[in-house]
């Protein structure tokens, strides 16, 4: 899904998804007219066709999916509001912080192709009822963590048990509700539901962290998902692919680690503030396995991501609108709600009730998104979106000040309802830019794009945040060397140094890191504008449409309003 991804998925909606799945069905009868479009159920071991299900056991399916998924949204945003006082317990290093929060996003994003192509080929009940297994164990570790390391492997647990979860259930779907007007409503509830866990994670999050601490966020999971592992076991039915392909173990070897390199590397720069010799070859390394598995994936005949679909300029176009949005959207969600309670003192309750606006104008912004397109076209839609959304970083960083909610509503409303457009038309460019035969490797871009997007949001801008607040951190007369040192790592660090100062010095402390985290949250917000409002030029010159293919299927309503842009 992906959508994941908002916040996340609700990016690409309801029918972004029935187009995909639309399209996906016409590829498979193309290449395959003898035999069914949508996969059979297994019997057994084999892959004969079994009867239609009764609609209440379809029902129960649906919900299944749709409450897993809705897991998966809330553990995507959970934790922002909870990260101040995990930080006061487990004293992680900012780079560890980072890890914490976006290791989830970026597991996901490095295992959901391999997941979906392991569920073709062993059952695809099998993938969902293990992610649902490991995803229930990881909360239950991660909630009771003890150390940074742990928490960030048990983050990592669970990106890996969603990517499980996730990477089936669109087929799933399809087996389970045949008839497309059934199987549209059924796939736009599924989607929906990932929308409302990621728009409800920070309120939950704060109203469970206030009341039992930071790893009831975490436990909330565990009994959801015995529930759902025990109605799946008995409704959901298997399938499989009846020729799957082949699992590139190697080309999973190569992403995972180099991605994970990359990122390190990044992350120690922020933490020391400057680029050493161990950052460097990290970097280095990580580069050079990335560029063996896009070369990789080249050379071998059933790749896990297809780079030649990035030939097609539109496609490459929409893929960096859509990692760029939701990168920066996911951002906001989580150093906004850092900036509130270290800078603006709020509680966990309110932090998460200051971000309601900001989803709730992320879910019209997504329903309204055809609407937009039909009135301006898609490519002016798309670019006026990402507009409006750079407007709005840029609006959050000129009223710099979090006792001043009232201000700062309209730029959030703003950011909002751009980002909703944005990933919406951005998913549906995506989709409509690859030839129908495609669609499946283009529907695995377009799901990695938006996770991928969530991790290097937090990872980068984040990298940014660190350096700016040890470098603006001023000498605090009254702090020993040790102590200086201390409370430049990070706020929460800045926090622990204040036992046992005398009250006047541990306030000048306190206020010295509020100004340093303020100016770190004030360039992040600068660079992210800089960064959509470069995203929306390259949209408006390079997202043209894409002339029209003989023998290809009838556009659907985007499609045709396209081509008026």
């Amino acid at each position: 899904m992906t959508g994941s991804e908002a916040p996340a998925a609700g990016t690409a909606d309801g029918q972004e998804q029935v187009h995909r799945a639309e399209r996906a069905g016409q590829a498979e009868r193309a290449e395959h007219p003898g035999r069914a479009a949508w996969p059979s159920l297994a019997k057994g071991s084999g892959g004969t066709d079994g009867p239609a299900l009764p609609p209440r056991r379809r029902r129960l399916v649906l919900a299944v999916l749709s409450g897993s998924l809705f897991l998966c949204g809330i553990d995507l945003t959970v934790l922002h509001v909870a990260m101040p006082s995990l930080s006061r317990e487990l004293e992680p290093s900012p780079a560890q912080s980072l890890w914490i929060v976006d290791v989830y996003s970026l597991a996901l994003a490095a295992l959901l192709v391999t997941c979906g192509t392991l569920g073709d080929r062993f059952g695809r009940r099998r993938m969902v009822l293990g992610g649902f297994l490991l995803f229930g164990l990881a909360s239950t570790a991660a909630a009771f963590s003890t150390s940074p390391l742990q928490l960030v492997a048990a983050r990592a647990a669970l990106g890996a048990g969603a990517a499980m979860i996730m990477a089936s259930t669109v087929a799933i779907i399809r087996v389970v509700f045949p008839e497309a007007r059934e199987r549209a409503l059924a796939i736009g509830v599924w989607t929906s539901a990932h929308s409302v866990g990621a728009a409800v994670g920070p309120l939950a999050g704060g109203l469970v962290t206030e009341r039992w601490g930071w790893g009831a966020a975490f436990l909330l999971n565990a009994p959801v998902i015995a529930v759902l592992l025990a109605v799946g076991a008995r409704v959901v039915p298997e399938s499989r692919d009846p020729a799957p392909r082949r699992w590139d173990v190697v080309g999973v070897a190569l992403s995972v680690t180099g991605l994970t390199g990359v990122v390190h590397a990044l992350k120690q720069a922020g933490e020391h503030a400057g680029v050493n010799g161990a950052a460097v070859l990290t970097a280095l390394a990580g580069s050079a396995l990335l560029f063996a598995f896009v070369r990789r994936q080249r050379r071998i005949p059933e790749p896990l991501l297809d780079f030649a679909l990035f030939r097609e300029r539109r496609f490459t176009t929409a893929t960096l609108c859509v990692i760029g949005c939701f990168g920066g959207y996911v951002a906001l969600l989580f150093f906004l709600t850092q900036w509130l309670q270290q800078v603006g003192a709020y509680t966990p309750v309110r932090a998460g009730l200051a971000l309601v606006p900001l989803a709730g104008a992320n879910a019209v912004g997504a329903i309204t998104a055809p609407w937009a397109a039909g009135r301006w076209g898609e490519r002016r839609a798309l670019t006026g979106a990402l507009s409006l959304f750079a407007v709005a970083f840029a609006a959050i960083a000129v009223v710099g000040d979090p006792g001043r909610y009232g201000a700062l509503l309209v730029p959030l409303l703003a950011a909002g309802y751009g980002a909703g457009i944005v990933m919406t038309l951005g998913a549906d460019a995506l989709m409509s830019a690859a030839r129908p035969e495609r669609s499946g490797e283009a529907a695995a871009v377009q799901e990695t794009s938006f996770e991928l997007g969530a991790g290097l949001g937090v990872a980068v801008l984040g990298t940014v945040l660190a350096a700016v607040y040890r470098t603006a951190l001023p000498e605090v007369p009254g702090l020993s060397p040790e102590q200086q040192a201390r409370a430049r790592e990070s706020f929460a660090s800045a926090e622990d140094v204040l036992a046992g100062l005398p009250p006047r010095t541990a306030h000048t402390v306190l206020d010295a890191a509020r100004q340093a985290y303020d100016r770190g949250f004030t360039a992040v917000s600068v660079i992210a504008a800089v960064g959509l409002a470069g995203t929306a030029l390259m949209a408006g010159a390079l997202l043209r449409p894409r002339s029209p293919r003989r023998g290809g299927p009838k556009g659907n309503a985007l499609e045709r309003r396209r081509s008026r842009s």
